[in-house]
């Protein structure tokens, strides 16, 4: 697999998140770092990130497995970043406001049309593993 730089991935995720759509929830997310099919970013869970009950909401948990999933995929062979054909995120354990949440994709398989990966959200601190994302992308024809 080839890669691109940890600052490229970087300079994706600033575009992204200085952009008007939907990836500017992600503004607290930091791009640690970067290699061929893999991606590990870190986030401190604020009160903007979560739910009612004071823990990361699902809804940008589902977002992190999406976006950092999509860059590690870019981070791979074909670089592209696909379209979503299945996604799906099992919730394990809540991430409280104020805990460092470190979220690691990386790509499981790239075929000719279609990419796998898999993202882990994990707590910085106890290592405990809140959630588990896998993505499905497809790249088009080859």
């Amino acid at each position: 697999m080839s890669s691109v730089s940890l600052n490229t991935i970087k300079q994706i995720m600033r575009v992204m998140v200085e952009g008007s759509g939907f990836e500017r929830t992600l503004s607290k997310v930091d791009v640690l770092s970067t290699s061929a099919g893999k991606v590990v970013c870190g986030m401190r869970v604020e009160e903007e990130h979560t739910n009612k009950g004071g823990t990361l909401h699902g809804g940008l948990t589902a977002t992190l497995v999406d976006v950092i999933s999509t860059l590690a995929i870019m981070n791979s062979e074909r670089g592209a970043p696909g379209v979503s054909v299945d996604m799906n995120i099992t919730y394990m354990n809540a991430a409280k406001i104020g805990e460092d949440v470190l979220i690691t994709a990386q790509v499981l398989k790239q075929g000719r049309t279609l990419a796998f990966a898999t993202v882990d959200l994990t707590s910085k601190v106890t290592g405990k593993l809140i959630a588990q994302g896998r993505h499905t992308k497809h790249l088009g024809s080859s």
